[in-house]
């Protein structure tokens, strides 16, 4: 039985020290990174935006802020691989330091010492970006596609630095997620997830409709096979979808529930949270947290847990953070 489950509410657009408050200043962007420029064009509320739903203008815009707000020069994915919108795995990212500081009397943890794995990192390894810029945090990325593994090793080598600061791991079986990635002598501070969020190819094309629909697109004849936002198979779809993905990765956490302090995955649909919450009780996790957050009209979640005790929890604190 779960011992404590806390929902956390949020009350702002963006979390606190979220960078991407307000509209994009695009004037700063283009100064920075100038082929932005021919993306940009007057709304018809006379503000500046861009086409989102043309892939190359998104991976564009999202170069700029890499640049400008993370100091990250070289940034580039393959077509059609998952482009994600920068502000909102921000928030994860900053709303996963607050639960780091709720462990350590209020104060955020940072640099080298903290150690964060993100599965599923993918070919745009955004988590991994974001995290260490802002807090130093040393990162695993775990992914099955080896050609997402090849870009972002690619981008690692390219900025200087993250060849110290960021590693990445194959996962080599479809059917797990810790289970072969882990050794015995790896620990985590944080694990963090943006889990496949559609059932099937089809499931996700239906998807893609909708969005072209909510960003007031006619529909091609020819329905493109990826969202707006762009994604392999691998990043949009598996069998069971996002609640089945999340469940197999609470159950795996068992074995490995020593070794990671908090464990966290997004969950994008409001409805999956109950059997998420229900396989976390049986799986027997010490506290869960669900924390909600917005970004503009989109809510999103995710869910972290642990099995440590309060006894526990101190002494991993004292241990490697000192």
């Amino acid at each position: 039985m779960s011992k404590s489950t806390t929902p956390v509410k949020t009350t702002v657009q963006l979390h606190p020290r979220n960078r991407h408050q307000g509209r994009y200043d695009f004037d700063s962007l283009i100064e920075g990174t100038p082929e932005l420029a021919a993306f940009v064009f007057l709304n018809p509320h006379g503000n500046e935006s861009i086409n989102f739903a043309d892939p190359a203008a998104v991976k564009t815009l999202n170069r700029a802020l890499l640049k400008s707000f993370y100091g990250i020069e070289h940034w580039d994915i393959p077509a059609d691989y998952l482009c994600p919108p920068i502000p909102g795995r921000a928030d994860y990212v900053h709303y996963l330091a607050d639960l780091l500081a709720n462990s350590n009397t209020g104060i955020i943890p940072r640099g080298a010492s903290v150690r964060v794995l993100d599965i599923g990192v993918g070919a745009n390894i955004i988590y991994p970006l974001i995290g260490h810029a802002e807090y130093g945090w040393w990162f695993l990325g775990s992914d099955i596609d080896t050609n997402a593994l090849a870009s972002a090793q690619t981008m690692i080598h390219a900025n200087r630095g993250l060849s110290v600061a960021i590693k990445l791991r194959q996962q080599k079986s479809h059917k797990h997620i810790f289970q072969g990635l882990l050794s015995a002598n790896d620990y985590f501070d944080l694990t963090l997830c943006n889990p496949p969020f559609h059932m099937s190819r089809e499931d996700a094309l239906s998807g893609t409709r909708r969005k072209w629909r909510g960003l007031g697109k006619a529909i091609p004849k020819q329905t493109p096979s990826v969202l707006n936002f762009g994604g392999q198979s691998t990043e949009l779809w598996c069998e069971g979808g996002e609640a089945r993905f999340i469940r197999s990765m609470i159950e795996e956490s068992i074995a490995v529930r020593s070794q990671v302090l908090w464990f966290s995955t997004l969950v994008s649909k409001a409805s999956n949270l109950p059997s998420v919450l229900y396989a976390l009780r049986k799986a027997d996790a010490f506290d869960v947290r669900v924390v909600e957050m917005t970004q503009g009209q989109k809510r999103s979640r995710f869910v972290a847990w642990t099995f440590l005790n309060a006894a526990a929890q101190a002494a991993w604190r004292n241990e490697r953070w000192g």
